[in-house]
Order: C-alpha cells, then sequence, then structure tokens
C-alpha cells in the first residue's frame, strides 16, 4: 500500500475544507457529508473554527484511495494563520491549492505559490465554485500563467489536447508525444514530481462536481516517494489534546519509529534524550493509538518536551526557519489580581504550538508584549487565552514592528576584562540586501582564536536579537563576521564571550549610520471604476507605489506595495466607499526604509545609549579592578588590531579621476581622438562603403540569393567608478556610501535598458582584490561586471568592445581619455559622462510623458466605457 502525505491550501474562502469534505465522503471515510455554512464539517471541529466558518488550525485525516493511504492534512487559508499552513508544508509529499472560480488568483494565492515553490512540492490545482456564474475556465487558466507564473494544464481536457500541453513543458516528453502520439503515466508523473507541469481540475466541491474524477487521477499521477531504511523524521508541529497533553506532530521520513523508544536531538549547544511514550495516529479529534510508524506516516507523539516545530530527528538535520514574521506588537494588559510571572509560563505554551506567535517579556517596564500577524489572530488569541486558562486578557491599539540596519560596513569592537576575566572580540557588520535577515560568518584562523571559542562567539549572535539604536528594534539585513578575537588561557570563561560579543555588535551600531525599517505589504486592490479615484488617492497619501490600473469586467483592479501602517485597517474603508463591492488582498512583502523615520524614533524615545541592558562600552582591568571606557574611546584600548581598514577601499578601487579639459562638441572631441589614434597606429580603412569587387567567374554561375542582414544589436558598456565619480550626486553620495551609489546608477541604467531596448553591461573595478576570480550578474536585465583580479575595467571594456563589434552597434560611456582613443580604434562609439548623463535625463523624461500619456489613454477609455454602459442601458429601459 503506497502512503502520500497530501497537504491542502487555499486563500480564504475558497471552499478547501468543503472540498477536504468532499474527498472524504467520496472516497468512503465519511458516512454523512458536512457543510462549512452548517458547522458540522469533519475537520473544522474548534468552536471559534465553526463560529467564523474558517479553519484556524491544521487538522489530519486519514482517506483510502484504491491503492494507496493518503494523509489529508487540511491547513488555515487566512492571511493571519500562515504560519500554521507552512510549518505544515515541510512534510508534504504533494499539495493540492484550491482556487475559486470566481475570484482566480488572489494575493495571498501568490503566497502560497512561493511558499509552495520554496518547499519544492508537486502541486495539484482544482478550481472550485465553477457551477457559479461568472466563471470562464480559459480565462481562469490565463490568469495563473500570467500571475502565477507556472505551467498549468488543464487535465479535465481531452487526452491528446492534454498530453499536447504537458510535452510542450519538457524535451524528452515532446520527443515521446511526436513518437507515440500520447504519454505514458510515468511520464506525467515525472514532470509533476519535477514541478514542470501543474495539473489543473475544475468542479464545484459543494456539488461533488469533479471530484471522483480528481481523486481517480491525483492517485494516478501523484509522486512516489522512496525512503531510507534508518530512522529519521520531521516535526512540524506542537499542540494539546483535551486532557493538555503535548502533542508532537511529525513525518517519519526513514526507517521506522516504534512505541517506547527513545529519540534524541540538540537544543542549541545541549542535547537532549528523551522517550516516545506514545504514538498516535489521529484521523479528525479521533486517534489510534499504534506500536510502530513506518516512513511515509504522519502521528503524533507524547512524551516529549524538547521538541520544536521545523526540528529534525534522526536522519533529518538541522530546523526549518520560518519564510513568514509577525509584524505587528500588542501589550497584553492583564485583568486586576493576575501576576505576570504566573500568566508568562502558561503563553509560553501557546508561543510554542504558534511559530509566528512571539511572547515577549520587558523586564525593565514589567510588561508583556505579544507579536502576531494580524486582528483576526489577535481575537483568536484573545478567545483561546480566556478558554483554556480562564483569563480575561486586553490589548492595547498595538504597532507595527519595525527594523533596524545600518547603511555602510563598520568595525565594532567589544572587551569583557574584569577581575579574572578576558574576551575580545572584533566583528564586521555589514549592510545586507533587502530581506537577507541576519547572517554570521568567521574570517578567524584557528590559529587565532581556537574554534570552540570561535563557534561560542558565533552562537552568542545568534541566540538573541540584537537592538539597534535607533528604537530599540531588532536589527536585520546585516552580515556579521569574526575578525579578530583573543582569550586568555587562565581567566577566560564562557559568559566572558556573551559579554564580549554583545559589547562589539552594539559599539559597531553606535558608530555606524543606522536605518529604520518597517514591513511592507503587497496589495491587490478591486474596486468599481467609479472609486478608482478615491483608492488612488488615498493609497498616495499612504506612500504606495502602484502600477497602472487594470479593468477586469466591472471592477478596475490596482497592484502594488505600501506600508503595513498605513494598509492595516484600510479593508474597512474598501468596503465602506465601495458600498461592499470592493475588496483589497495583502501578503506581507518584507521590510523597507521607514517612510517617516524621524517621527517614529521621536515617538518611541528611545535613548541607546542609557539602555543598560545592552551597554556599547568595555570593561578593561588595571591595578587589579576593572574600570569602564565608552564605546567612543574603546578602540584606543584595544589589544588587538583586526588589520581591516574601511576607509580605504572605496578610494583605491575606483580609476582616478582626469583632469578637468576644455569643453568641445562630442563630435570635435571623436575628429581629434581619431587624428591622434591615426598618427599612432596608421589610417584606418572603412571596408563597409568600399567599392564592391566584381564576383569570380565561378561566383555567377552559382545561384543567386538575397540575404537580409539582421539588424544590429546595440550594446551599451558603461565604466562604472568613472561615471560615479563623474555626476555630481553619484559622486556625493559615494562619499557617504559606495555601494549605495553603485546601486542608483544600476537603478538608472534598468530605465535606459527598458526604454531604449539595448544591452546594457555595467562594469566595475574589482582588480586590488586578492584571489578575486571576478563575477558576472543578470540584475533586471542588465549585466554587472566587478573585474577579476590583475584586470582592470578598462582592459575588460576593451576586450569586450572588441568581441561585440562586429556585426553589431557598440557604445562606451566613459570620460578616460586614453580609453575612449582605444574604444574608437576598436570600432566602437564612445559616450561622455556628459553627452551620457544628458541621455540619461532626455530619457526620463520621455518615460515620464509615456507613463502620463498610458494614464491619460486609460482614463478616456474608462470614460468612454462608462458613457457606452450608460447608453446601452438607456436604450434596454426604451
Amino acid at each position: 500500500m503506497k502512503k502520500l502525505v497530501l497537504g491542502i491550501l487555499a486563500h480564504v474562502d475558497a471552499g478547501k475544507t468543503t472540498l477536504s469534505e468532499a474527498m472524504l465522503y467520496r472516497s468512503g471515510s465519511l458516512r454523512r457529508l458536512g457543510r462549512v455554512d452548517h458547522g458540522d464539517t469533519f475537520l473544522d471541529t474548534d468552536a471559534q473554527e465553526r463560529e467564523r466558518g474558517i479553519t484556524i488550525f491544521s487538522k489530519q485525516a486519514m482517506l483510502q484511495l484504491k491503492e494507496t493511504e493518503v494523509a489529508l492534512l487540511d491547513t488555515p487559508g487566512h492571511v493571519d494563520f500562515s504560519a500554521e499552513m507552512e510549518r505544515t508544508l515541510q512534510v508534504l509529499d504533494a499539495a493540492v491549492l484550491v482556487l475559486s472560480g470566481t475570484d482566480g488568483v488572489q494575493g495571498h494565492t501568490r503566497t502560497l505559490l512561493t511558499l509552495l515553490s520554496r518547499y519544492e512540492i508537486p502541486t495539484f490545482i482544482f478550481i472550485n465554485k465553477m457551477d457559479l456564474k461568472g466563471t470562464d475556465k480559459n480565462a481562469l487558466l490565463s490568469q495563473l500563467h500570467e500571475r502565477g507564473s507556472i505551467a498549468c494544464v488543464d487535465f479535465t481536457a481531452e487526452k491528446t489536447e492534454r498530453d499536447e500541453n504537458i510535452a510542450m513543458a519538457d524535451e524528452a516528453a515532446l520527443e515521446e508525444f511526436l513518437t507515440e502520439g500520447s504519454l505514458c503515466r510515468e511520464t506525467i508523473r515525472r514532470l509533476i514530481a519535477e514541478r514542470k507541469v501543474f495539473p489543473c481540475w475544475f468542479g464545484s466541491a459543494l456539488r461533488l462536481e469533479g471530484v471522483d474524477e480528481f481523486l481517480t487521477e491525483l492517485e494516478d499521477f501523484a509522486p512516489v516517494k522512496n525512503y531510507g531504511e534508518e530512522f529519521g523524521a520531521r516535526v512540524f508541529k506542537i499542540s494539546r489534546d483535551n486532557k493538555n497533553m503535548r502533542l508532537t506532530w511529525m513525518k517519519i521520513t526513514g526507517g521506522e519509529l516504534s512505541a517506547k523508544s527513545m529519540l534524541s536531538g540538540k537544543d542549541g549547544e545541549e542535547t537532549w534524550e528523551e522517550k516516545a511514550d506514545q504514538i498516535r495516529l489521529y484521523s479528525g479529534t479521533k486517534f489510534t493509538p499504534i506500536e510502530k510508524a513506518e516512513a511515509g506516516m504522519v502521528v503524533a507523539v507524547t512524551g516529549l518536551t524538547k521538541t520544536k516545530p521545523g526540528m529534525g530527528l534522526g536522519t533529518e538535520k538541522g530546523v526549518t526557519e520560518n519564510y513568514l514574521e509577525p509584524v505587528l506588537n500588542y501589550r497584553l494588559l492583564l485583568p486586576d489580581g493576575q501576576d505576570a510571572a504566573t500568566v508568562l509560563p502558561k503563553l509560553r505554551q501557546l508561543e510554542e504550538e504558534d511559530p509566528l506567535l512571539r511572547i515577549i517579556w520587558n523586564e525593565a517596564i514589567q510588561e508583556i508584549h505579544v507579536r502576531l500577524m494580524g486582528q483576526v489572530q489577535l481575537e483568536v488569541l484573545k478567545r483561546v487565552i480566556r478558554d483554556r486558562f480562564s483569563i480575561n486578557v486586553e490589548f492595547d491599539t498595538g504597532h507595527v514592528v519595525y527594523r533596524e540596519t545600518i547603511a555602510a560596513p563598520v568595525i565594532g569592537m567589544g572587551h569583557f576584562e574584569p577581575l579574572r576575566h578576558y574576551a575580545e572580540v572584533h566583528l564586521l557588520l555589514e549592510p545586507g540586501k533587502r530581506g537577507s535577515g541576519f547572517k554570521i560568518a568567521t574570517a578567524l584562523s584557528t590559529d587565532t582564536l581556537e574554534l570552540n571559542w570561535q563557534r561560542l562567539i558565533l552562537t552568542h549572535l545568534i541566540e538573541r536579537d540584537h537592538p539597534g539604536v535607533l528604537t530599540g528594534s531588532a536589527i536585520t539585513d546585516i552580515k556579521i563576521t569574526l575578525v579578530a578575537g583573543r582569550a586568555h588561557l587562565k581567566h577566560t570563561e564562557g559568559g566572558d564571550f556573551r559579554q564580549a560579543t554583545y559589547r562589539a555588535v552594539r559599539q559597531g551600531l553606535m558608530q555606524a549610520k543606522s536605518i529604520l525599517l518597517e514591513p511592507y505589504y503587497d496589495f491587490i486592490l478591486e474596486v468599481p471604476h467609479a472609486s478608482v479615484g478615491r483608492a488612488m488617492t488615498d493609497l498616495q497619501n499612504m506612500g504606495a507605489v502602484v502600477e497602472a490600473p487594470v479593468m477586469q469586467n466591472e471592477l478596475s483592479v490596482l497592484t502594488g506595495y505600501a506600508p503595513v501602517a498605513a494598509l492595516q485597517n484600510y479593508w474597512q474603508e474598501v468596503t465602506a466607499y465601495t458600498r461592499g463591492l470592493g475588496q483589497i488582498s495583502y501578503t506581507l512583502r518584507g521590510y523597507e526604509p521607514c517612510r517617516n523615520a524621524e517621527e517614529i524614533i521621536k515617538e518611541i524615545g528611545y535613548e541607546a545609549e542609557h539602555d543598560v541592558a545592552n551597554p556599547p562600552d568595555s570593561v578593561f582591568c588595571s591595578h587589579g579592578g576593572g574600570f569602564t571606557v565608552k564605546w567612543n574611546e574603546v578602540k584606543n584600548y584595544m589589544h588587538l588590531d583586526s588589520g581591516i581598514r574601511l576607509n580605504r577601499p572605496a578610494v583605491s578601487s575606483a580609476p582616478k579621476q582626469p583632469k578637468p579639459l576644455p569643453q568641445r562638441t562630442t563630435a570635435e572631441q571623436d575628429k581629434e581622438l581619431m587624428a591622434i589614434f591615426e598618427r599612432t597606429y596608421g589610417k584606418i580603412q572603412r571596408r563597409d562603403f568600399g567599392p564592391r569587387r566584381d564576383p569570380a567567374l565561378s561566383d555567377r554561375k552559382t545561384r543567386v540569393e538575397i540575404i537580409e542582414r539582421e539588424p544590429q544589436k546595440e550594446y551599451l558598456l558603461v565604466d562604472g567608478y568613472n561615471i560615479i565619480f563623474a555626476w555630481d550626486e553619484l559622486k556625493a553620495l559615494s562619499q557617504l556610501d559606495l555601494a549605495a551609489a553603485r546601486n542608483m546608477l544600476e537603478d538608472i541604467l534598468v530605465n535606459y535598458r527598458a526604454y531604449h531596448q539595448c544591452e546594457v553591461i555595467l562594469v566595475f573595478d574589482a582588480y586590488r582584490v586578492k584571489g578575486n576570480p571576478g563575477s558576472v550578474e543578470k540584475r533586471n536585465g542588465i549585466s554587472v561586471v566587478y573585474t577579476k583580479e590583475a584586470e582592470i575595467a578598462d582592459v575588460y571594456i576593451e576586450k569586450t568592445a572588441m568581441k561585440l563589434e562586429k556585426g553589431n552597434k557598440v557604445r562606451v560611456a566613459t570620460s578616460d581619455r586614453l580609453e575612449q582613443m582605444i574604444i574608437i580604434g576598436h570600432g566602437a562609439m564612445r559616450l561622455s559622462a556628459d553627452a551620457f548623463r544628458k541621455e540619461m535625463e532626455d530619457t526620463q523624461v520621455e518615460i515620464s510623458r509615456m507613463i502620463e500619456q498610458y494614464n491619460s489613454t486609460h482614463k478616456n477609455t474608462h470614460r468612454l466605457m462608462n458613457t457606452a454602459r450608460i447608453t446601452r442601458k438607456n436604450e434596454e429601459e426604451t
């Protein structure tokens, strides 16, 4: 009997629970078909789920197909409970994504597709509610292709048509189809398992339409997992039964697990070992105790207290981290007579059950804070605390969870040396890309600092959130590298390096230019055409970035991203001004610079130097006693030198600036350069325009063909640092942050490429980096090159220009006179920094004009359609 762990996911109200019910009923697992609106479905067993009509907690149900035993995991569809859904993905063999035929691909659907891609889960798609008016199969498939960017194939189509569409996804499958006229089951199963094909079925779960066909083909094409003989398991959930017994939910990924056997794992540096008392196989709220769980089964185990969601056991190593994170913070208000010390351990139980619930105890002000995803989750949490612990808590109005990062690299130093203690740590703090999170590394040899001390320092870096210096919010998008450290043979203890590490991070942040970040949502806003103006005004006031409206039937669709703080309760306004006809859906985009940072910093009123729990100062020893040195003076007292100088690379790696020359026109300069080149290397023969040689006699006897020359491809090579130091605004920015200047130039060139439809190659010097192999990256359509060791940008550009000149139009943007002369010798055209700047400004003006014209055209289109609609209505009434 094959085993299949199948997850079912959807946007809220797509009919996911209804489909689960239909699958259980048609497979014979249920005798009676329940309904969500009747509150009697098999899987929505919690009182709040029945009241709200949504899934809040993931559930397991067992269903039997012909030759397959399926563990069906029903997950929440509401965005506030995405963590409950995400942790389930870790153990799935395949997933069923449910879409509403009336709504199509919504905002949360895109998040689900992203997560399914991240965990590489084969996905089956069931488009539900096709019995309702206004559904269009072809339109839905097109929408999936466009918005989902996945290869969806209609499996309800005729077999030949279906196989032909499948074959387009794979070269071997196409060859099989052309040879045999069809595809075998194994080929289709392979393509689904490799996520090259996403099969789609259409039906109505409520009316049981298309469910039988879906179950049959699901069994035919579901991937078959092969498991090893050695025990392995992945924990994905912690819960408690009605007797408050702790349950560890896991999927067995290898071998088998017997009741009463010992399990072990690691919690940080601590190794634990515990007994698996009882193994339960759940279906709904009922379970069957079993003596042995085989590979491919999902079970709940009692007796374990150290397990956590995402933890691997046996051959499964490491802990799987969540992609999503909470963005809202609320202060928990306890009723009179309740002590925080008594309540906190109870709240910790809820925290371990929900990965996106953070319980924070602020010792300094004696307050409990709660971080979560949204208002619905807050209401559910309040009810759970009341029902489970008989405590009626309240929450304040709350605020978004801010983050902090840095703008440029900095060295942080920490020293801790009271009497009979010693540790010194030097850290390199570097800004990372948005969304990169918190990363650590070491650049130390074990000859300099023993490996066990290095590991201890890295552990201290990741064991807590390090507060920033603007608002005390946790830092993110930072890479911290250990670059120097020292221990004492006799006096160093583990806690010494904790103190030195924390102080080094803090001292680095005090020196750095910090940036306050706030969370942003990607949104999809659907409103009637008459409400577009109001919606655009609201979004503009929020500081949103909005794409041009797209018309879909009676609605206009606006997409973009905006701060969570502004969008948080905007759905209520949308419902009001559209009279219930509009809707907004949003998913977490990530963190971006805060739009009103100064206002927020002032409002929070955090004083970094007065935060006694996070000191930036260091402690040194003199004459048998310790003394404190302020953070801005510690450099003079340090016992080590990291050897890193951060103020040099920006100057040394950039090309030297040419002396200013008298201003001439480009044509005059080109003429002068050409004269210099020809005096040095001889006259250049332009063969393209010379008289043609008569063909040989033998050539005249051959058939004459007219060959159309392919249009020339245009390339623009840009000397990056040369342009940065030639343009005043980029030069000024580079003095503050060279990386930011590079990023700004990249953004400018992305717009240039999009308008001119040419290939752009941006070249930066990196030749002084020892051992550097060089790199070429494709970023938003342009190629960004960092030269390898011993190769300067001039040389790279010259070689590339000579290689590309044949049959192509090549231009080089630089103000280096010698480089210009050589470029012309290779037949390329040169573009001075000033001329290139003027061209960029003209391009930007033209782009702005096109956007205004586009918006004006759409506005006129909307007006004409409204006029036509009114005319048609009047004619019908007449």
